[in-house]
Order: structure tokens, then C-alpha cells, then sequence
């Protein structure tokens, strides 16, 4: 038919053809699929009836895949006393309810890169895949447990030496439906919430220097964790990532993180030989909110002694810092609250985690932006878009996702989750 077109009507634009080409594969691929799995003499696991079960030969079903819908016909079992059933064909074949593995396996990814709607129109128009965004979010439910399992149950990266291994954890507000902050404090004016925080963590290495003796982040080296969890649980769960990614190999482990108590109880009881880093940044910031209180914000004074105690605090020097604080805070007089007194004993409690000068010396990162961009990444870009609300086991199921994905780890779970890596079909024409 092609042919005859092109015969009567001249070359012309090759996307009509390549469609409708599509089209044509998929047509033959359903009969094919439908063909392969009616022949009588499948080999099925369980395929006997079970002692008080009644078997339904011969049952409908109607399968969406990669290709469109077919239509199997396969045993039925039904146990009458406790109201089960089950198919063996529907088992074995890896069914998710009547999508098959492999068109959930894209939908989930679809769904993973953008939001359900999006992921739906990009289907149809990339894939040839009609399938309804409500649909979509209701298979991601149904998988993410699975996929999180499989990310828990990882085999463990196989490293004959490490240099350094770096864990950095933090953590983000996701907006939530109402249902979800009932009884909640927050952050607004009425002390009401609008988000909860999902938890974040990093884990990456580092085996080199650049020609300056900055630190080079190894490659694709990034695997995260992330859940609304507990800060213990999810410690647990980050020690685990980290010991998947080789920790007992690893010659150095750094933990970096903002001064949250939490971040750092998580650090002394998961990670107690680890090297603690304050991040720099979040230094800096504290550093600027307290020359402003003790100097004036915005005065000319402040600004002088915030460059000054800056390059003091580069150089190892946190202790002088505090102690010119101390001094000129005991200058100022009696205050009407404990604001400057906390600030300062910031730098106190966290003094032996600002050793900048020394951590540059090693060659070691001093930085949390790897989790900080990753809660923008993995999270953000997802689970933050504008005019979105979740319920919290949504988001859960979205942020699995996403994790396998961000951390290169998509085909490994989904082909364990499968078994599809083992199976490789070579069709004849």
C-alpha cells in the first residue's frame, strides 16, 4: 500500500509513513503476543487446582501493553470458603492488575520525570501509549513499595579500596492536602503548617584531586535515600546506603550537614568514626546574623567585621572569633533576651567542625550543596511544582521513584523487580 502511494503520489513527509508503520508493528505484535500465550501447552507454576478450589477454564482477560490491548484466555481458580482467586498466567507473566510488567515499568519512569498529565500526553506522543493520567498515578501507588524494596535490598557495590566516602542529609518541606496537617505546627503566622518534611541523603566519593587540590566528586557516584520518616529510622536507613556503597572500604568518611540537632544525633549514632563538617555556608550565614546583631545590620562596622572574622574563620581561627565576640557582646550590656548569647554559642558547640583551612588542606569538600541540590532535584523538581498538594504515601511513592532514577538505579530494581535482564527473546521474521 505504501508503495502504491508513493508510486501515485511522490515521496513526501516520512512521518505519515513512520506512524503508520508504528501502527502496523503494533497490530502484529498484539496477535503475536495474544498467540504465544494461548497455547495449550504453557509450562505455569501452580497450574493444578489447590484442595477446595474451583476451576474456571478458558477465562477472559484483557491485558494493556507496550503494544495496546490483547486478550488472553487462561485458567481461573476460585476458592469459594475464603473468596480468593487466582490466574497462574496472570502470576507468571508479572501482571500488575491488567497493565503488563513492561508498560509499567515506562509509565512509573514517565511518571518519575513529571507530573501524571504530562507523563500521560508524553506517552501517547513518544510512545504511540494511550493511557490516563489518573491511571498512571495509581500504578506508581501500586509499584513504588516494590521498587523501594529493591532499593533496601541492593547488592552491595563491589570496591576493593575508597578514598573518602562522603554522607550528607538534610531535609525539605513537601506541600501537603489539609488532611495531612491537621494538629501540625509550622512555619506560618498562625503557627500552622503548609508542608512536611521529607528527608534527605547523600552518599558519594571521592578518589582525586584537581591540579588546584579541590576535590573532584567521583562520576555518577551519588546514590540518595529519602522518606518522611523519622529522624532514627531514617539514619538506619541512610547507614544502610552508605554501607551498600562500600563504607567498610573506605579509607576516610566525611559527614557534612547544617547545624540541625537532628542532622547531627543522626551523625553521632549511625556514623560515630565519621569526620563531622559543619557546611561553610551555613557558617557564613550564621556568622553575618551575628555581626548584625552585634554591630548594627547594615552599618559599615558590621560589614568590617564580618570580612574580617570571615577570613578568621577560613584560617582555623573559630576560637578567636568567639572570644572577640564574647568580648564585644559583654560590651553592649545587659540584653533584653538571649538572642546574641545563642548565636555565639553556635559557633561554641559547633567549633570543632569548622576546621576549613585543614579540611581545604586534605582536599576534602567542606560543602552540603550535593544533598542541598539533591533536595532540589530529586525533590523539588518533582513534588514542589506550582499549585501542587500531596497526600503523604503519594509523595512517598513519587520520591521512591525518583530516587531509584536520580541514583542510576532504575534498571537494576526494575530488571530484579522482573527478572527481565535474564530474558533476552530473539523473534523471527
Amino acid at each position: 500500500m505504501v508503495r502504491q502511494h508513493l508510486a501515485r503520489q511522490g515521496v513526501g513527509n516520512l512521518e505519515a509513513v513512520e506512524l503508520g508503520l508504528r501502527e502496523a508493528l503494533f497490530k502484529d505484535a498484539r496477535t503475536l503476543l495474544q498467540d504465544l500465550y494461548r497455547q495449550p501447552d504453557l509450562s505455569l507454576p501452580e497450574q493444578a487446582s489447590r484442595p477446595g478450589e474451583k476451576c474456571h477454564p478458558d477465562r477472559p482477560k484483557t491485558v494493556q501493553t507496550l503494544f495496546g490491548p490483547i486478550e488472553l484466555r487462561r485458567a481461573y481458580f476460585y476458592h469459594p470458603a475464603s473468596h480468593t482467586g487466582r490466574a497462574p498466567l496472570d502470576q507468571a507473566l508479572g501482571l500488575v492488575g491488567s497493565f503488563s510488567p513492561a508498560l509499567v515499568r515506562l509509565c512509573a519512569r514517565a511518571a518519575a520525570k513529571e507530573g501524571y498529565e504530562s507523563a500521560s500526553q508524553d506517552l501517547l506522543a513518544q510512545a504511540g501509549v494511550a493511557i490516563d493520567g489518573r491511571q498512571i498515578q495509581r500504578l506508581v501507588n501500586l509499584v513504588a513499595p516494590a521498587v523501594a524494596a529493591q532499593l533496601e535490598a541492593g547488592s552491595p557495590v563491589g570496591v576493593a579500596s575508597l578514598p573518602v566516602m562522603y554522607v550528607e542529609v538534610d531535609g525539605t518541606g513537601v506541600p501537603m492536602v489539609a488532611e495531612e496537617l491537621v494538629g501540625r505546627a509550622g512555619k506560618q503566622e498562625d503557627g500552622s503548617a503548609l508542608t512536611r518534611e521529607v528527608k534527605l541523603g547523600a552518599v558519594f566519593t571521592q578518589t582525586q584531586t584537581d591540579e588546584q587540590g579541590l576535590p573532584v566528586r567521583d562520576h555518577q557516584s551519588t546514590t540518595y535515600v529519602g522518606g518522611f520518616e523519622s529522624a532514627p529510622d531514617f539514619g538506619t536507613r541512610v547507614r544502610a546506603e552508605a554501607r551498600r556503597r562500600g563504607l567498610g572500604q573506605a579509607a576516610k568518611l566525611v559527614f557534612i550537614g547544617d547545624g540541625a540537632a537532628w542532622i547531627w544525633e543522626l551523625a553521632r549514632v549511625n556514623f560515630p568514626m565519621a569526620l563531622l563538617i559543619l557546611d561553610l555556608y551555613h557558617a557564613l550565614e550564621r556568622l553575618h546574623q551575628l555581626c548584625e546583631g552585634l554591630y548594627g545590620a547594615d552599618s559599615p562596622r558590621a560589614a568590617r567585621r564580618e570580612q574580617a572574622w570571615t577570613t578568621m574563620l577560613k584560617a582555623d581561627q573559630v576560637a578567636k572569633v568567639i572570644a572577640a565576640a564574647r568580648r564585644r557582646l559583654a560590651q553592649m550590656g545587659p540584653q533584653p533576651d538571649d538572642t546574641l548569647d545563642k548565636q555565639i554559642a553556635y559557633f561554641e558547640h559547633h567549633q570543632d567542625k569548622m576546621l576549613y583551612q585543614t579540611y581545604r588542606a586534605q582536599g576534602l569538600f567542606y560543602g552540603s550543596g550535593v544533598v542541598e541540590g539533591g533536595c532540589r532535584s530529586v525533590i523539588g523538581q518533582r513534588l514542589k511544582e506550582s499549585g501542587m498538594f500531596w497526600t503523604q504515601s503519594g509523595a512517598a511513592s513519587v520520591l521512591t521513584l525518583r530516587v531509584a532514577l536520580k541514583s542510576h538505579r532504575w534498571d537494576e530494581c526494575w530488571n530484579q523487580l522482573h527478572n527481565s535482564h535474564h530474558l533476552k527473546i530473539r523473534l523471527a521474521a
